[in-house]
């Protein structure tokens, strides 16, 4: 999960420590539409992670533990579905 400062300014970061927070890759927050089947590893909010799930393509993300945890795909599904075509 990004985290951003919003002053209202139009100014973007203003450490390097959040710059290097927004450029990690989001992730699938939970409830969101899994792009593609497969196992999906747990990610805390600050880069731990966690256990891992397995979801189909077009269902909706599982509930994390704990708030701000998001899910990075590790093993897609090695058949038509997984593949995205």
């Amino acid at each position: 999960m990004a985290y951003t400062v919003d002053s209202g300014l139009g100014g973007g970061p203003r450490n390097p420590k959040e710059m290097r927070i927004m450029a990690k890759d989001k992730g699938l927050r939970p409830g969101q539409t899994a792009p593609k089947s497969g196992q999906y590893e747990q990610v805390g909010p600050r880069g731990g992670k966690g256990k891992e799930v397995t979801v189909t393509k077009g269902e909706p993300m599982p509930p994390s533990p704990k708030p701000g945890m998001t899910y990075n795909l590790t093993d897609a599904t090695k058949n038509k579905s997984g593949q995205g075509k």
